[in-house]
């Protein structure tokens, strides 16, 4: 999840798309003009362990854009695909 965080802040789309499940990867990232990630805060986690084939992470991550600020509140689910964990979808809280 920090990654993958790191990677919208520099907007990687390589390590993005490649840390997303085949089967819900989209073509590509749109990032938003202007936005600026200041931080995340990881609120829970269920599973996601060495021995787990799930995971969820409960999370904010907060932004700038000019002066305004923002928050994501998102609740993300990841499974382990050909031994790498990756993203499968998430719901916005």
């Amino acid at each position: 999840m920090r990654s993958r965080y790191s990677a919208f802040a520099v907007e990687d789309e390589a390590y993005l798309l490649a840390t997303w499940h085949p089967a819900t990867r989209p073509n590509g990232v749109g990032f938003d003009d202007g936005v600026r990630w200041t931080g995340l805060e990881i609120l829970r986690t269920e599973d996601g362990g060495p021995d787990d084939g799930k995971g969820l992470v409960e999370f904010r991550a907060r932004y700038l854009t000019g002066t305004e600020s923002g928050e994501l509140h998102e609740v993300s689910r990841f499974v382990r695909h050909d031994g790498a964990w990756v993203y499968v979808r998430g719901k916005v809280m």
